[in-house]
């Protein structure tokens, strides 16, 4: 089954395309939980569940009620046409993760329509989900930005660092990057080990490194620390420019 769990038009709020207007399709469910993130969000049923700041799209036992389920591409046809995009908006397909459904027919179909339409898609993914690039050409036309995961999340390394997944996205898509979530404390020899060793295997990706956070204090916390550690490697910093703008609000 597909769930998708918000739909809204915004802007692209990190990465190589911060600013960019985006519709922006975000997909319930996902293979980590990263509990280290520490955000956290009230459920339907009241209980208080901890995780990244998109909690609400990872935890289909709290949050599943509000997740919509998609039988058919055009269930999702129909939402990109109740907007009236102009012709540069990006498409951007997020979560959870929204790689789980790499195989799903429904979501392939959806977004071999969205390339055959000359819209520019981009995932944002974990990294952490294999892509069939012979089964479905159609992802060799989309970027991935590769947030792979640091030991600040709370996964354990063999569920978050998984090259073999992300070395053939690396090396097959129209267009990839790393992506790294960074707190203060987090910073430091073992961290940078960490990066290297993650980026060592596709080298020739772009590293972008972003501030830890679900709300502007946090982000505004993290900042300076992330920029120093930039400076520092040579990395490009990525702000949270929709929580910088919108704090906590979803939707945007």
């Amino acid at each position: 089954m597909l769930y998708l769990v918000e739909h809204f038009y915004s802007i692209q709020g990190e990465g190589r395309y911060t600013g960019r207007p985006s519709l922006f399709f975000r997909f319930g469910g996902c293979n980590m939980r990263c509990e280290g993130f520490g955000c956290r969000e009230t459920a339907p049923d009241g209980a208080a569940v901890t995780g990244c700041d998109t909690v609400y799209a990872v935890d289909r036992a709290h949050f599943g009620t509000r997740w919509l389920c998609i039988e058919h591409r055009d269930e999702l046809i129909t939402i990109l046409k109740s907007y009236d995009l102009p012709e540069g908006a990006d498409i951007v397909m997020t979560g959870g993760e929204p790689l789980i459904y790499a195989d799903n027919a429904v979501f392939v179909a959806f977004v071999e329509y969205l390339v055959a339409s000359g819209r520019r898609v981009t995932f944002e993914t974990n990294g952490a989900m294999p892509v069939n690039f012979e089964r479905f050409p159609v992802y060799r036309q989309c970027i991935f930005a590769l947030s792979v995961k640091l030991a600040n999340s709370g996964e354990p390394f063999a569920r978050r660092v998984r090259p073999a997944a992300f070395v053939p996205i690396a090396a097959h898509a129209k267009e990839s990057f790393f992506k790294f979530t960074i707190d203060r404390d987090s910073i430091g020899e073992n961290m940078e080990h960490e990066i290297d060793g993650i980026t060592a295997y596709a080298p020739q990706l772009e590293v972008f490194c972003m501030p830890m956070g679900g709300s502007r204090a946090d982000i505004e916390a993290n900042t300076e620390a992330v920029v120093g550690f930039c400076k520092a490697r040579g990395y490009t910093y990525s702000d949270r420019l929709h929580i910088r703008i919108w704090d906590k609000n979803k939707g945007v």
